[in-house]
């Protein structure tokens, strides 16, 4: 055991945080993303059952966010005409908020497919058990001040 450290953290997640560079970056996926084949050049790792929420939140605890980059927080678009609400997005400008003084600012959005490529260089693949549509997310490292 480790003091400090969310308990939602496995230790291969912590691992991979700790590897991670400035500007890598991490997705946060939904039960529906193809993880497995997006992620066929990063680390994947399985959180079945989890919801992003509070796993993003515990990342954030522990990473601080690209302060050189406009929008170091990514989030999948919806497909234009898809009419599904995303009240995930507002818990995440929460999160975001709670965690760096840019809030709301720091959080950009990516064209599915678009979203797709930016996470097939990902550093690390998390797939949750997470239903919400469009919950996935993109996180970018920064450095500790």
């Amino acid at each position: 055991m480790l003091k400090g450290i969310p308990s939602i953290i496995q230790p291969s997640l912590l691992k991979i945080l700790s590897e991670m560079g400035h500007g890598d970056t991490i997705v946060i996926a939904d039960a529906h993303f193809p993880a497995e084949s997006i992620g066929r050049n990063s680390y994947v790792i399985r959180y079945d059952g989890q919801f992003i929420e509070p796993l993003m939140d515990a990342i954030l605890q522990l990473i601080p966010l690209d302060q050189y980059v406009e929008k170091p927080v990514t989030v999948m678009d919806k497909v234009q005409g898809d009419a599904v609400e995303t009240p995930i997005w507002g818990k995440y400008e929460q999160l975001v908020e709670s965690h760096d003084k840019r809030g709301l600012s720091a959080i950009g959005k990516l064209e599915r497919f678009a979203f797709y490529k930016a996470a097939s260089n990902a550093y690390c693949i998390v797939a949750t058990g997470e239903q919400s549509q469009y919950a996935n997310v993109i996180v970018k490292k920064g450095v500790i001040r």
